[in-house]
């Protein structure tokens, strides 16, 4: 079993959790419809660069 031979003084300890931090996502903004989503990833309105991909389905009134 490997036993360390000397301890690790604090200021190792922080360099080598300094790469730890949560980092913050990359947001976009869609340029045709203005959402902001996840970079490489479809906007809630089905935009992607500006083109729409997903269609969203026709909400009907008249069901009740």
């Amino acid at each position: 079993m490997a036993v360390q031979k000397s301890r690790r003084t604090p200021a190792t300890r922080g360099m080598r959790r300094s790469h730890d931090k949560l980092k913050n996502p990359a947001l976009s903004v869609d340029p045709t419809s203005g959402e902001t989503h996840l970079r490489h990833r479809v906007s809630p309105d089905g935009f992607y660069r500006g083109v729409q991909v997903i269609a969203q389905p026709e909400i009907d009134e008249d069901e009740d």
